[in-house]
């Protein structure tokens, strides 16, 4: 299983730092919106939406949602943001909310209409913003690119290392109720990896000495976040006992599976990043 992770994080990798270093940003969000939109459509199976016309439809909504956000942002001089950070604020309020249903777990657990309205609500309220985070993250200026990669490789270091140092040094269980395989020493060193990534890119990205305390300091929450992506949609999963979101990717599950943390991740970096000025 590991080799085959690392042989399709070794495809999926190089694709996503060209497509963020080489494309404009309307390129950029345009492709990331399918990719978020697929990682969508899974999310509706772990609701149970079982019929697919009705997950179109769904589907369709929220793309006329993100649509209808880079609409409204045209102006005469070009666009603006605002819509957006909007959308981003609300995702950042969203985890805070994701926090207490992770404390009770059991929360819409049963399979009545109720529960599937809720996880169809925090479908959108995960995925929309993310996507919105990620576009005013790479339109900064003059370095967006660079700190949309760094944020996106603090995400896949964090993930990489807490994996390997939970394997090795997992003793502690982080949420057993939830995902017994997660670990706190896994948490730790998954922030660790994060951590000392985001301080050695950064300067790179175009922070000043000065800002790395600040960096680092937004590089722990959005970690932090990543984890309650992960734990929360580890929840969706154990409700409708599924292992993973999909197939679609070879030992990874399906691409939720990959974007979990980072639905989470995007808008807390992203407003942290504006908050503190870097």
């Amino acid at each position: 299983m590991t080799r085959t992770r690392l042989l399709a994080a070794l495809i999926m990798t190089p694709l996503a730092i060209a497509a963020v270093l080489l494309l404009p940003t309307p390129w950029l969000v345009a492709i990331t919106a399918v990719v978020f939109l697929a990682a969508l459509w899974e999310w509706f199976r772990l609701a149970e939406v079982e019929d697919t016309l009705q997950r179109l439809v769904l589907l369709v909504a929220n793309l006329a949602l993100m649509v209808a956000l880079v609409w409204a942002s045209r102006t005469q001089t070009g666009g603006s943001l605002v819509l957006l950070w909007i959308s981003v604020v609300v995702g950042v309020v969203w985890w805070l909310l994701a926090l207490l249903w992770l404390r009770h777990h059991r929360f819409a657990s049963d399979h009545d209409t109720h529960a599937r309205v809720f996880k169809l609500a925090a479908g959108t309220l995960a995925v929309i913003p993310a996507w919105s985070a990620l576009a005013v993250i790479h339109a900064g200026e003059p370095d967006g690119h660079r700190w949309l990669l760094l944020a996106l490789a603090m995400i896949w270091a964090a993930d990489s290392g807490a994996y390997f140092a939970g394997r090795r040094l997992g003793r502690r269980k982080l949420s057993p109720q939830i995902s017994p395989n997660k670990t706190v020493e896994g948490l730790l060193g998954g922030l660790a990896a994060a951590l000392l990534l985001a301080l050695v890119a950064a300067p790179f990205a175009g922070a000043s000495l000065a800002q790395l305390p600040a960096v680092a300091l937004v590089a722990l929450a959005a970690t932090g976040f990543s984890v309650v992506g992960d734990l929360f949609e580890s929840l969706l999963k154990r409700h409708v006992g599924v292992k993973d979101s999909g197939d679609l990717i070879p030992g990874h599950g399906g691409i939720l599976d990959r974007l979990d943390s980072v639905l989470a991740a995007l808008p807390v970096f992203a407003l942290g990043k504006e908050m503190a000025g870097f």
